[in-house]
């Protein structure tokens, strides 16, 4: 079956399968939070991306072989309801971003800062820190080896724009200021853009936007 990103809450997991990464995608909760399940296919070490909702059926997705670690994009309640019951049932270490890890009601064990390296296995996620929906949220970049990157981008960048800001003119503008200058210049056209809620997309469908963004302020 070919990805497409597709998932609705109570469907089951869409799954890009990668040369060296299973990306499993998933949603759940009231605020259709996306989790992604990421495998190392060399070693079968899992990491879980925002244990948002429903620790139940993502406990089922995990399975038996359990995870070594979960990463909070960022500390937004929406994306962490489930945390403290998963962590409890597999024993993962915790990661989040530095300047959100206070507003995180389970403890964090890793501090992740802009550039740190987070392993699954033998694959790394480089983390990206984007300023604006919140202080501390983080994206995570795979630079596939066999392919093009791929992104996991919190509630960072969506198809159609950046993430809520409020109406502050200095969140938004310190937001798409990160996410065009870590993402979109330093990323492929062909990069997979993984958000936090809603349908996927590539940072070629979304670059020609950039200017109309920054021009509508949201």
């Amino acid at each position: 079956m070919t990805y497409s990103g597709a998932v609705e809450v109570g469907g089951p997991a869409d799954v890009h399968e990668l040369t060296g990464l299973m990306i499993s995608k998933i949603a759940v909760g009231p605020m259709n939070n996306n989790a992604y399940l990421l495998r190392c296919r060399a070693t079968d070490e899992q990491l879980l991306i925002d244990a948002a909702n429903d620790a139940a059926r993502l406990l089922g997705l995990i399975g038996d072989d359990g995870i070594a670690s979960v990463v909070t994009t960022h500390q937004h309640g929406d994306h962490w309801q489930a945390l403290q019951e998963v962590v409890a049932a597999t024993g993962a270490r915790t990661y989040a971003g530095r300047h959100d890890a206070d507003g995180i009601p389970v403890p964090t064990d890793v501090l992740v800062d802009d550039g740190d390296t987070i392993r699954v296995g033998q694959v790394e996620l480089t983390a990206r820190h984007l300023v604006g929906h919140t202080p501390g949220s983080i994206a995570l970049v795979y630079d596939d080896p066999h392919g093009h990157p791929h992104v996991f981008t919190g509630d960072c960048l969506f198809p159609g724009g950046v993430g809520n800001t409020w109406g502050e003119e200095r969140s938004f503008a310190s937001l798409i200021d990160d996410v065009e200058h870590k993402l979109f210049d330093a990323l492929v056209d062909e990069t997979w853009v993984y958000p936090g809620h809603g349908a996927d997309t590539t940072l070629g469908a979304e670059r020609p936007h950039l200017t109309e963004w920054r021009e509508r302020g949201w």
